[in-house]
């Protein structure tokens, strides 16, 4: 059976349309809480969401659903992905729910599903979820005198952020710093600052005032223009931002300039290389990432290895292959020392405390390599499934025509996104006209294709 209901980072789609509805939900926690039950024990479930106005949708919906077989549910309130996964394993929890659509805007939400080792589900345990659903749920509700029970957890905040300031190294404090954190009206809107003061920063928070809209609205890691002003504006050493659940970050330089996560792997792999920290003899990253990176780290001896797009790709690979460090482009950084999933708050800890060590400006520490030129674009496509244009004859010759032209000179990359209803094109060489025309002459083929 394959998957039809996960994608790459869980379920995800427009609020209050299937499948982001409270029937789903509903019929996901049953299925989700059976197959978790295993044992005598007394079962948990933590569930955690970020500020969209739709978690008051999701978050009740699977609160019955637990309920119903027989699962104590346990809720976090706001707070980061990665603080779920943590305490999904610090509770001994069977089970964590992280209700959240990252980096997507307001209207739509999903629900991203962490085992009790606090790693995101194998595709295995997938398909059995999404198999129990369409069994029916009858089989799985318990006697009345056997439902489970559901408690908020007051100091689930304050456990994150002592978990958080753990990971950054005992003695060095950020005394004298200034930082601009930007929350993105998310997940983070409380715990990032706070750690942030609590290690000795001076915080300039932003994007801190959710309404249940706003989430990613024109701010955090998607959206770093507003943040690099006011780094500049305030003097700040350093800006951070963050997505809406938190699990990735970009930073800002004091001169306002984006780093991105390909030069945040840069550094943190090359630094604890030095220090005797990195494990695996190099860096797993995704085929997004920028060829300069992988020219860099081979130049420190070490290796890129690169695997499709997503989080839980990169994850099993480092697992798999013994990889301490790895990560996304876009930010997410995964430190498998210190967690099970990205975590945008303590890769941005470990940037920092190599700059309290360094003393230099970051300006100085995160540009370890000038990235090739990589262009990105993306072809809406609903309506149609991607596959079948991909299929077409006239894109697989265009396709096939930019492949010959960057021979030697760069790579290009097509894909169906996980998560949204788009056919994602990148092109990256030397050339940077070059590498826009065989975009634009792709995009256009399959524009046609998908009309």
């Amino acid at each position: 059976m394959t998957r039809k209901l996960f994608g790459t980072d869980g379920v995800r789609g427009t609020a209050n349309t299937e499948p982001m509805t409270a029937e789903t939900a509903l019929r996901l926690g049953m299925a989700a809480g059976s197959h978790f039950t295993r044992g005598d024990h007394r079962h948990i479930v933590v569930i955690g969401k970020d500020t969209r106005l739709s978690g008051y949708l999701l978050e009740p919906a699977l609160t019955a659903g637990f309920v119903s077989v027989g699962m104590d549910v346990v809720l976090l309130g706001p707070l980061p992905t990665p603080a779920v996964a943590m305490l999904a394993r610090s509770l001994r929890a069977d089970l964590g729910v992280m209700i959240s659509a990252s980096h997507n805007p307001y209207q739509d939400n999903g629900i991203k599903l962490f085992g009790p080792d606090g790693f995101k589900l194998s595709d295995e345990d997938e398909r059995t979820i999404e198999a129990r659903m369409s069994n029916g749920s009858e089989e799985f509700r318990v006697a009345p005198d056997l439902l489970g029970r559901a408690r908020r957890l007051d100091d689930a905040a304050g456990r994150y952020i002592e978990y958080a300031k753990t990971t950054f190294p005992r003695g060095l404090r950020l005394d004298g710093l200034k930082i601009v954190v930007d929350c993105a009206n998310g997940a983070a809107y409380k715990v990032a600052p706070t750690v942030l003061w609590e290690l000795g920063a001076e915080v300039v928070p932003m994007a801190v005032t959710p309404d249940g809209f706003n989430i990613n609205r024109e701010c955090g890691s998607l959206h770093t223009t507003a943040l690099g002003e006011q780094v500049v504006t305030h003097g700040a050493d350093l800006g951070i931002a963050l997505d809406g659940d938190a699990d990735r970050v970009v930073l800002c330089d004091e001169t306002g300039r984006e780093v991105d996560g390909d030069q945040l792997m840069a550094l943190i792999g090359d630094l604890w290389q030095q220090s005797g920290q990195l494990q695996g003899g190099g860096v797993v990253a995704t085929v997004m990432s920028n060829l300069g990176l992988e020219r860099f780290l081979t130049s420190r001896g070490l290796t890129l290895a690169r695997t499709q797009v997503g989080d839980r790709y990169v994850l099993e690979q480092m697992r798999r292959d013994g990889f301490n460090v790895g990560g996304e482009q876009s930010g997410h950084i995964i430190l498998s020392d210190h967690s099970t999933t990205g975590d945008g708050l303590v890769a941005a800890l470990q940037v920092l405390a190599a700059l309290v060590r360094s003393g230099r400006q970051a300006s100085e520490m995160l540009r370890l390599f000038e990235p090739l030129p990589q262009l990105l674009r993306n072809v809406r496509v609903e309506g149609r499934v991607a596959a079948d244009i991909l299929a077409e004859t006239s894109v697989k010759s265009a396709i096939a025509a930019g492949e010959a032209k960057l021979v030697g000179q760069g790579r290009l990359l097509i894909r169906k996104s996980g998560t949204e209803p788009l056919i994602r094109v990148m092109a990256e060489g030397e050339d940077p006209a070059l590498i826009d025309t065989i975009t634009a002459d792709i995009v256009d083929t399959i524009r046609r294709a998908a009309a």
